[in-house]
Order: structure tokens, then sequence, then C-alpha cells
């Protein structure tokens, strides 16, 4: 964002030691509102007992956030192994899809998530500290208390989900320290609780600069934790407090929800129509909380927001095609599922046509492939190019199976590189590849596409990333009710959602959302005449659909019979056949469809115990194990480093701390 705040002294560099994080601590700016300027002298401790070097501290600690959106670990720890994407064309971190002997306690990532959340932690602990007994009785007392709050709750949330029980770490270390024990998942759990009802009575309503964290996002987060709490992963020890536990995530989410601080966009499209650095869409009232990012060099850290590299599939390597800004630099990590298709009703949800690109534009007309005398419109046209620069290129199908419009021979009369995921005659089959799809080719994600990076190259994006918004907390208080059995009371907040995921009259369905929109004709940032963005998606033809629909559709729900014998929802496939299991299947479902690729989908599935199940029928190479993989493996450099008794820990006392199958 633009704002600068002239008298904050921010950190460049703080450094101090806590051995529970095995890595010495780093923290540095965020680059947006509140934390453009810079220091380049490093501080110590004592900067921390002035008012000046608190508020730089509490600064510090939203590059926290960031980090679940700078890295492979972004997508790998929370999207790999799941239903909703498996690997693409590079393979390079396809253990966590495949949950094999190479997901260990050696993992890179692995020590990235803890030291990284024990890192903030360690932060939150000096400011919590520290601002009762040196920030005195100036106005922001209570933000800064709260950020440190709400930083250590979210912090440990992430660490009970990842690891279950872990060391609980309250007061500042000033000196190394070795011994350390986990402390169980249930006093984890409580002392999230804790922080974060702190957190919310401290926070303000409004925040006084854009980015900095409100009462709303600790009442989202604190709607989650009860939620967590109450969900099947910990159903051994949660019976005595899981009525209340979903009666406090329904308080806490509608707390945020009648705010009035927070409002749903009025079309799902708006949260992904990314046109400008800190433009529009990166300030609806739809988001909670978001990681902030911009396009100060300056500050931009090591990483900036990475995720737009990840989902994209391979297009420049085709005739016609080379890689630039708005197509995206594709890592081609995660491949769409077919469960990520066929969970949509894709005539009347907007949803996936604003969630998925399905159309490239021929961005290197020179290299066009052109017609043979076989396939020509016209002999006229042997020898010319099938499609001119700026004209369609390349165009995904995502249509069912039973489709018998396409085969192998007939798209060659096409004139763009045609990508049909049903050929002739070919069966539903959740579990494989159809048509002529593959690793590397498949229907590309488009919610983080990054049009304002600098040049082709550059991995470094400037969208923020979001990390809480309002259709969540919706769906977390659908969620509690039905588990609660009160399934007529969680229509309402389902078919919030869903109303606004339909296609409203008049609305152009060809539309989708691409965040390389706004730099297609970008003069500085790309200099070619020709890009490979295209604003319009396959919606007609992929559902067959001659005549351009501008009527009104419908996802609404009338009736809680409307989810429970649903036949589209998979509940044969996945073995749903109670009223409980069907609804939360459904709840899985829907989640999917309003929050797919949104970086939370592991968690989901293993607090729900549905991982196992789902990601082997829907995902063709995971294969989880019942009673391992709902946890990731503790790091073995914290192991390494922790003592007992003045002593390194045994090889069997070291097992003894690790999760169990690892």
């Amino acid at each position: 964002m633009s704002l600068n705040r002239k008298n904050m002294k921010n950190i460049k560099k703080i450094i101090y030691c806590c051995v529970i994080s095995t890595s010495t601590v780093l923290l540095m700016p965020s680059c947006s509102d509140f934390l453009n300027e810079e220091l380049t002298t490093s501080l110590s401790l004592e900067s921390f007992k002035t008012p000046d070097g608190l508020d730089g501290l509490s600064v510090g600690m939203y590059q926290g956030l960031r980090f679940h959106f700078n890295y492979n670990w972004a997508y790998a720890t929370t999207n790999y192994g799941t239903d909703e994407f498996a690997v693409g064309g590079d393979r390079s971190e396809q253990m966590w899809n495949s949950y094999d002997a190479s997901l260990n306690s050696q993992n890179a990532f692995v020590s990235n998530v803890w030291d990284n959340m024990y890192s903030n932690i360690a932060s939150a602990n000096i400011l919590i500290q520290n601002v009762p007994l040196y920030y005195g009785d100036l106005p922001n007392r209570d933000t800064r208390l709260g950020e440190g709050h709400f930083m250590r709750g979210f912090n440990y949330f992430k660490l009970v989900r990842q690891f279950g029980g872990v060391p609980i770490k309250l007061e500042p270390s000033v000196t190394v320290e070795f011994e350390f024990g986990r402390n169980t998942t249930q006093e984890v759990f409580e002392q999230v609780i804790k922080d974060l009802t702190e957190a919310y009575n401290l926070l303000p309503s409004t925040p006084a600069e854009q980015g900095r964290i409100t009462k709303w996002a600790a009442a989202h987060f604190l709607a989650k934790v009860y939620l967590t709490r109450a969900s099947e992963l910990y159903s051994d020890w949660n019976s005595a407090t899981k009525a209340e536990d979903l009666d406090n995530a329904i308080k806490y989410a509608d707390i945020v929800i009648n705010s009035g601080k927070h409002s749903l966009a009025k079309d799902f499209r708006e949260l992904w129509n990314y046109t400008t650095v800190n433009g529009a869409n990166e300030k609806l009232p739809e988001i909670i909380l978001a990681a902030e990012f911009s396009n100060n060099t300056a500050t931009q850290g090591r990483y900036g927001n990475q995720v737009h590299l990840y989902y994209p599939s391979i297009y420049q390597n085709l005739a016609g095609m080379q890689r630039d800004i708005p197509g995206g630099r594709e890592f081609q990590r995660m491949r769409t599922t077919d469960y990520s298709m066929d969970v949509f009703d894709r005539v009347n949800d907007s949803r996936f046509w604003k969630s998925f690109k399905t159309s490239y534009s021929c961005n290197k007309p020179a290299s066009a492939p052109v017609w043979t005398a076989k396939y020509a419109p016209s002999t006229a046209l042997v020898g010319k190019a099938r499609f001119a620069g700026g004209e369609q290129s390349i165009l995904y199908i995502v249509n069912n199976a039973g489709d018998s419009r396409y085969t192998e021979d007939n798209i060659n009369y096409r004139a763009p590189h045609l990508f049909v995921r049903y050929f002739n005659e070919e069966p539903y089959n959740l579990e494989s590849d159809h048509g002529n799809y593959s690793t590397s080719r498949y229907v590309t994600m488009s919610k983080f596409l990054d049009g304002s990076r600098i040049s082709v190259a550059s991995q470094f994006g400037c969208r923020d990333g979001i990390l809480a918004r309002l259709a969540e907390t919706y769906l977390v208080a659908a969620e509690a009710y039905g588990r609660k059995g009160q399934y007529a009371a969680a229509l309402p907040y389902i078919n919030a959602v869903r109303d606004r995921a339909a296609y409203k009259a008049g609305e152009d369905r060809a539309i989708y959302s691409d965040g390389g929109v706004a730099y297609k004709n970008n003069a500085v940032a790309n200099t070619a005449q020709y890009t490979s963005y295209s604003e319009k998606n396959s919606y007609y033809e992929s559902n067959n659909i001659a005549i351009a629909t501008t009527a009104s559709s419908s996802l609404h729900l009338n009736s809680v019979n409307d989810i429970l014998n649903s036949t589209k929802e998979f509940y044969d496939v996945v073995g749903a056949s109670s009223e409980a299991q069907k609804f939360l299947h459904f709840i899985l479902n829907e989640r999917s469809r309003e929050l797919m690729g949104e970086l939370i989908r592991w968690e989901d599935l293993a607090r729900t115990k549905t991982l196992v199940n789902r990601a082997k029928v829907f995902n063709d190479e995971a294969l989880p194990k019942e009673g391992v993989h709902y946890l990731r493996p503790v790091p073995q450099s914290f192991l390494d480093a922790i003592h007992k008794n003045g002593r390194p820990l045994s090889g069997e006392e070291k097992q003894a701390m690790q999760n169990p199958g690892y």
C-alpha cells in the first residue's frame, strides 16, 4: 500500500538467539503501508525497551505473515497430497503429494515452517512482555499488545495443525536455551485460544493503517480454532469441549459477519481481478487479513510473493507462444485434479470460470503453426499461419464424459492448440488424466497470476496474500451448525456464499479473472507487441452451449434435502452414507468451490480425518497413511539441538519426541 509512517523506525535486522527455532531470528520490514522506511543498523534487545523500538518490533512481526506466500513451502505444506491438486510436470517437491519416505524429519520445509513460526513467536513474546513495562500510556499501547497476542496465537495455531503438540514458549529468550519438551495438543489449543481472545479484546475495530490487524481478524481465527478443536482429528480428547467449541465457533463467526466492517464482494471475480499494485481488489471489505506485498524492491526481501509461480501449466513451448508476464512463469507444480473440475456446477457456478484460465492469445506470431493440406479449411490457407498475433492460440475444453464432439484427429481442424478433457467415448474416471491433458498441460488456476512483476523471469510477485476472508467465516459458521446437527441453521450461511457465486442476469459468462490484465499493454513491464492475455474463457464451448446465456443462474439451497440427497457431491465415491457424513463432505466440497488453492486444504482434510480417504480417491499419486500423515514430522534439527538434564537427547529419546510413523 502507499502510506508512509514518518516517525516509525522500522527494523532492518533484529538478531537474537532462541534455540527452539534452531536458527537465527531475522525480522525484516514488510513492504506495505506502514513498512516502507529502513534502518541499516542492527538492534539489540535493549532497543525494545522504548515505545519506538516496540513499534518497530510490531512492524517486523508482519513479515511473518508473508512467509506463508514466500516460497515452495507455501503450496507443498498446504495443497499437495490433497484432493484439489496433484503434481504437475515439475516434481521437485513431489514427496509432499505422494507421502513417500523423503517426507521426513530432515525435509527442509518441515524446519522452515517450524523455525519461522517460532521466530515470530519469539518477537511476540518480547512485545507482550515489554509493552506493559515500557510503552506507558501512549494511544497504541493496547494495539501493540494485541498484535503480540494475535501473532503468538496465529503462529501456535499453525504449529499445532502441522505438528500437533509443540513446545510452548511464552517468555523472551535472553540466552541460548536447550531444554525443551513438547506440550500436549490440548495445551497448545488452550494457549492459542487464550492469546486470540486477548487479541480480540485489545485490538481496534478499525486499523490505524492499512494492513494492521484488527479485532475482526482475531475473531475470525478464534472461530477457526474452535471449529478445528471440535473436529475429528482430536476426537480422542475433545468430547468435553466439543459442544461449547461449536457454539463459540458460531459466536465469533457471527461477530465478524455482523461487525459492519466486513462484507462479501458482490462478484467473486473482484477478489482476483488484480489490476494494479495496491489496487481496489486488495482493499475489499471481504478481506479480513492479508500478508501485504508491494512493488517496493528495496524492501521486498528475499522472496516476495511467489505463489503465482506454482499453478500455471506450460504454454511457452507451443508453436506461436513464448513466456510473457501475463501468462506467468510456469513452474507447473500444481496440476488440477479431476475433482477440482468436477466439484463445480460449471454451468451455473461462476467460481470455476473466475478461478481458472482456459484461453491464451498468440504472442509470438512468427513461430505460429501453419495449416497442412489435410486440415486446412481451404486450399488457399495451406502453409498459412493458423492464427495471428493476438488471436486465440490455446484453448482448454473442460467438458464431461460422454461428449462426442472431439477426437484426437478432428481437433486438428481447429486453429488453436486444443486441449480437450474428454475425447469421444471416454469413460468417467476420477483418478486419471483424460483427452490430451497431461502433467504439463492442464487447466491453470488464475487466482494468483501476477502481471505486476518487473520482468518475464522475475519471481517477485507483488500481490497481497489473503489469509482470511469473510466467505470462509460464513462457511466456518455453517460447518459448526452442521456438526451440531442443525442443518437448517447452516443453510443461510451456505447460501450467502453460493448466491454470490451464481451467475447474475446479463453477466458475461465468458469473462474470467487474470492477474495479467492490467499489464498487457504496459510499455515498461512488457515491451512485446502481443501478449498471451485473453479475457475470455471456454465457458460456452466446454458446456456445449451454443447461444449466449444472459439469464441468472441459481446455486441456492432451498432445504437440507438439497444437500443430503444430492447426486453431485461424490457421496458414493467417498463412502458417505449418514447425514453427518454427507454434510461434512458437502461442506468440504463447498470449501473447495469457494477457497480452492488458497493454501488451507491439507489442514482442512487433516482436521476432519478425511485426508486418507479423499486423497486416495481424487489424487492419482497420493498415498497418505492412516495414523501418520495427519501430522508432519518434527524437524530433526530441533531434536538434535535440544537437551535433557544438560545432555543431548539419545536416539531413543529423540524418537519418543517424534510424531508417530516418522
